[in-house]
Parts: C-alpha cells; sequence; structure tokens
C-alpha cells in the first residue's frame, strides 16, 4: 500500500536537536524497547556520542498506527555537518518530506540553509519545527520570523516542540501523515532502487540501504549495481529496524537493506542504482557521483615496523566510510606512510582519531593541503597533492587552486572583523543579506587552502562562537603560488614542504623558522633552519651550539694557546655537523599547523 508510506528525513544544523528528536520519534511510535532505550540511539559510534555530532546517516523503520489504520514511516537520518554534504544529497534524493528543526534559542545557522536548498532542489515537502522551546532562553517570536522569511510558510505551519522532553512529537507525527506526501512509484515496472548508504559488516560483508522507486526485489534475485556494473544475488533482503528485519519480498516506495556478500567498499557507492540483471531498468537515477576528496594529508606510522599494520587498519578503516582515500608514499624525514584524501578537516580529525581508538595506531600527520591542477610549459596537466610532486619552477607555466563558496551567518555585531578575516585569507565578498536586524549572512569566494589551517577556529573566536559556516567547492582559479621548503644545515625535509600563496609565504617562512628554533633540541654542533623559495633563501634561524669551556684551564699566559684551543674545538665542531644527524622532534611537524 504506497498511501500508506511515508520517507522523511530530518535537517539541522549540528547541535539544534536532529538525534534527540529522532530518539523521541522511535519510543513515541514504540520502535525502541524500554530496555533500549539511552540518548542518540541511531549514533552508535562512540565517537559519534562522545562529539554529539552524527558521521554517518542512519535509516530506521516505524510503525505508526492512528485510530488502527497502520503506516510505514521511514526515517532516514542525515549527517549533519558539511563534510559529509553527499551523503545528506543522497539522503535527501530516498525522501518524499523534511522536517526542518531550527533551535529557538539560536535560530537559523548555515547549515541549515545549505541542508534546506538541497531538500527543496529535490521538491521535499519542508515541514518547519521550533524545537529546544523548554529552554529559558528560547525566542520563539524571533525565530519564527526567520523560517517566515527563509520558507514563506504561514505561522501555523511550524510546530512548536521540545525533543528533550517530547512535547509537540505526536503533533511532528500527525503533520508527517497529512503534509508529506505518500511515494510514488509502479510496483509492476523494472526495479529501479537508489542506494543512500552502505555500511560494513565485519562477518557478512557490505550493507547496502537503498530506497526503491519502481518495480519489486525479492530475496535470491539476480541484481546488478548501473554505474559500477558489478553482479550479485541477493541473498538477504529485509526492512530496517533497531536491526536487519529480514524479508522476502519489498516493493516501491519501501526502504530496505540488501546483504550479497560482497567485501570491497568500492563496489557498493552511495548514489548507485540497483536494477534486476534480466529485465533491467532504462535509466540510472541521475545524481550520482564518486566522493572526491577535497584535503590531502600525508599519515605515518611512528614506529617504521607498523607500516603494515597501518596498511591493515587504512583498508578496514575505508570499509566503513568509503569516501577515505589513500595511495603508498614515501618521505625522507618520516619512511613510508601514506598520503591519505579526506573530504575535508572533521573528517580527517574522525579518521585519525578512529585510527587510533579503534586499531591503536600510533601516527604522525603531514601538514594538510588541497590538490592543485599544474599547467607546464609543454601544455600537459598534472594533479598535485603533494608539495614534493611540483614540478621545477622553470617547466611551470601556471596553477590553479580549489575555490569555495562559504557561507557565514552571524550577528551584525561581529561583521567588520569577520570581513577582516576573509580578506585576510584572500576572500572575496559576493553578497550580504541581512536575515533580521542583528542577524547577517555573507557569501565569500575564497581559496579552499585558506580554511584547511585555522580559518573554523578564527572565525569562532572572533564571533565568541556565534558565527555558523558552511562552504561547497565552486571550480579552480589561477594563483600566484611557490613551494616553501624548510632546509636544515643545508638538507631539505620534506614532510614541512608547504604550497603557499607568494605574498603570504616571507612571513609564514619566517614564523616556521622561529618555531622550529624553539622546538628542535640543540646539538654539540650549530644547526642553521632556512626558508628557501627553489634557490633562493628567505628567512633563517640559528640553533646554537652547546659549548664546553677549553679555555677555562689556561691562567693567564699566551693568547695563542687560547686561540690553538678554540680553533681545535671549531674543527671538531666542523666535522662533527658532517656526520650529525639532526632529529626533528613529532611536535614539530604538529606545531606547524598550530602557526598563529
Amino acid at each position: 500500500m504506497l498511501e500508506n508510506i511515508r520517507n522523511f528525513c530530518i535537517i539541522a544544523h549540528i547541535d539544534h536537536g536532529k538525534s534527540t528528536l529522532a530518539d523521541r520519534l522511535l519510543e513515541f511510535t514504540d520502535t525502541v524497547s524500554e530496555r533500549d532505550r539511552k540518548e542518540q540511539v541511531l549514533d552508535n559510534m562512540e565517537l559519534e556520542r562522545e562529539k554529539g555530532i552524527t558521521i554517518k546517516s542512519h535509516a530506521i523503520q516505524m510503525i505508526y498506527k492512528p485510530e488502527n489504520v497502520e503506516y510505514k514511516l521511514n526515517l532516514i537520518d542525515t549527517p549533519g555537518h558539511v563534510d559529509f554534504s553527499y551523503e545528506v544529497s543522497r539522503s535527501i534524493a530516498a525522501c518524499e518530506g523534511a522536517l526542518l528543526v531550527v533551535d529557538a534559542t539560536q535560530g537559523i545557522q548555515a547549515q541549515t540553509i545549505s541542508n534546506l536548498y538541497q531538500a527543496i532542489d529535490h521538491d521535499l515537502e519542508i515541514i518547519p519545527i521550533l524545537n529546544k522551546m523548554d529552554m529559558p532562553s528560547a525566542m520563539p517570536d524571533e525565530v519564527k520570523e526567520q523560517i517566515i522569511d527563509l520558507l514563506g510558510c504561514d505561522e501555523g505551519d511550524i510546530i512548536e516542540a521540545s525533543a528533550k522532553t517530547g512535547y509537540g512529537v505526536d503533533k511532528i507525527l500527525d503533520a508527517i501523515l497529512e503534509r508529506v506526501p505518500a511515494p510514488k512509484g509502479d510496483v509492476d515496472a523494472p526495479l529501479q532502487a537508489l542506494v543512500f548508504d552502505s555500511v560494513f559488516n565485519q562477518y557478512r560483508g557490505i550493507v547496502g540501504y537503498f530506497r526503491i522507486f519502481n518495480g519489486t526485489i525479492k530475496q535470491g534475485d539476480f541484481v546488478k549495481l548501473m554505474n559500477t556494473g558489478k553482479e550479485y544475488d541477493a541473498d538477504e533482503i529485509g526492512v530496517l529496524r533497531l536491526g536487519y528485519e529480514p524479508t522476502k519480498t519489498l516493493h516501491a516506495g519501501d526502504v530496505g537493506y540488501i546483504i550479497s556478500g560482497v567485501k570491497v567498499a568500492k563496489e557498493v557507492q552511495v548514489g548507485d542504482t540497483i536494477t534486476h540483471v534480466e529485465k533491467p531498468c532504462d535509466i540510472a537515477i541521475s545524481g550520482f557521483k564518486e566522493a572526491v576528496p577535497m584535503v590531502f594529508a600525508g599519515i605515518y606510522p611512528v614506529d617504521a615496523d607498523d607500516y603494515e599494520d597501518l596498511r591493515e587498519s587504512l583498508e578496514k578503516l575505508q570499509l566503513n566510510d568509503a569516501s577515505l582515500m589513500f595511495e603508498p608514499e614515501s618521505s625522507a624525514a618520516l619512511g613510508f606512510g601514506f598520503r591519505c584524501g579526506f573530504l575535508g578537516l572533521l573528517h580527517m580529525e574522525i579518521v585519525q582519531e578512529r585510527l587510533d581508538r579503534e586499531f591503536d595506531m600510533d601516527v604522525i600527520t603531514t601538514v594538510p593541503n588541497v590538490s592543485y591542477k599544474v599547467y607546464t610549459k609543454k601544455e600537459e596537466l598534472i594533479e598535485v597533492h603533494n608539495p614534493s610532486g611540483l614540478p621545477e619552477i622553470t617547466k611551470i607555466d601556471y596553477i590553479e587552486e580549489p575555490y569555495i563558496k562559504a557561507n557565514v551567518i552571524t550577528k551584525s555585531d561581529y561583521l567588520g572583523s569577520i570581513m577582516n578575516l576573509a580578506i585576510e585569507k584572500r576572500g572575496v565578498l559576493k553578497n550580504q543579506v541581512f536575515l533580521s536586524t542583528d542577524r547577517v549572512e555573507v557569501t565569500f569566494e575564497m581559496p579552499l587552502a585558506e580554511i584547511v589551517f585555522d580559518f573554523y577556529d578564527k572565525l569562532k573566536s572572533i564571533s565568541k562562537g556565534y558565527a555558523s559556516f558552511d562552504y561547497h567547492e565552486c571550480g579552480y582559479h589561477q594563483a600566484d603560488l611557490v613551494r616553501l621548503d624548510i632546509l636544515l644545515n643545508g638538507e631539505q625535509v620534506d614532510a614541512l614542504s608547504t604550497l603557499i600563496h607568494r605574498d603570504n609565504s616571507y612571513k609564514f617562512g619566517r614564523r616556521m623558522c622561529e618555531k622550529l628554533k624553539e622546538l628542535i633540541p640543540r646539538q654539540q654542533f650549530e644547526i642553521a633552519i632556512q626558508a628557501a623559495i627553489g634557490a633562493k633563501i628567505i628567512a633563517r634561524e640559528t640553533v646554537r651550539a652547546y659549548r664546553k669551556d677549553v679555555t677555562s684551564k689556561c691562567y693567564g699566559g699566551d693568547i695563542t694557546r687560547k686561540r690553538k684551543l678554540l680553533e681545535k674545538q671549531k674543527k671538531g665542531k666542523k666535522r662533527m655537523r658532517q656526520v650529525g644527524n639532526i632529529e626533528v622532534p613529532q611536535s614539530a611537524f604538529l606545531a606547524v599547523l598550530k602557526l598563529d
């Protein structure tokens, strides 16, 4: 019965109460038993519970029976963070409606708007919900005005609720039944199902989550994925409750899972289309794209003997997180390791954290950087993910770097400081809209490389935590970039090389040298720390040598005796410098990230 199915998602900014509202809906529909109840039921990763964010999207089916009519409600949960925006877009494509949750104490934030626009692009029915109404600091009237300005809805359409106490949850469920349209689809047409998520099960392989748009799938059917062309038997299909619940058949409009013994994460990709091998559908569901990494960094084991363990750990992690890319690389300073591609900085932080917790791996991460397009004078195009991969300056015609469109929503008091920060980061102001008398949305275009380091931290401190930030890629632009190398006694340390805009290179090089002077321990010989662009040295600091007072035994007497002893010491220092090995402590690599 298609008319008794409702597929919906919840969209909100981080920490606006999305996971808590999902908990209340599950309790209200008795999907979760008393015994299984806990906070953030759908966030099953320890890291998610600790950070209070959804990293992996989840789906669950609820049965709701008002007046003894059974409705199937499929909640397709979405992660809220910008780094996982592709997963959000696929989850939204699998729904007909969306609950727009806005925090009554904070109002509309940047990611609320960006996810809302995605939902509107897919023609979803939006149900606005004003959450946290139980809080003393709630501002219902002001926030309602913001929602009405944004959506153009009536005040009566906005549902007041408190996910913490359960107030208003019954109204939300009724609104889902009344306002969200039932799925359309032809049960007898060829099978056409969208994969919106996949997870790895240690014993059963990849579990694909899908939503059927047309047709029917039965257990044991021979199916294929249209974009990768791989064919499988549907060993088990079923619906997603708190666990997996196997069924024999699923029809158009249903949301379910498929297990077919696949062991390679890349074969079941988010956004792909499942169809039958014998009677395939004509066209795949549009919108499929492979996850493109935005930020790159090298990950190296602290102990060189752990290289193979690190490879295994990354492979296992990739099964649960298909957007993680990695390939082997080696560095003169750090030995053998991997070049990893991440969707963004939060994604990078989470991968590091999971390597530490789940696999007990001690790793060093190099300076994160983005991918550049280098055009040579022979008109070749080289993609560079690592500064050491840059061709010689004489062979380069020009370099292009990725740009982003950044949306910042802030209180108008902090507008001046935020504009200064964006301009300092080579940003160009594109638009400025006042959402209310004291809230403003500012749009910038700026290089992705400039936000990789500390942009987000600085934004939060300037705005006392009020500003919210969201971005998406908007192509490549030509830039005057140079490779800044760090030399220790004339030897280049490749792990500290960075690609940087020429205007910032002198200042950055000087700060790097000063920082390294503090961190590199003194030796028996002098160490020269230099920052260089090509053959040109732009900054220098010196770590002084430890020195023994060799003249202390000379009481008075001729100066030539003292000079002879000092000359002898000088020769020894020189010889030691030739054979001496400079150890760069791990703190030096990490400190480069924290340069203010």
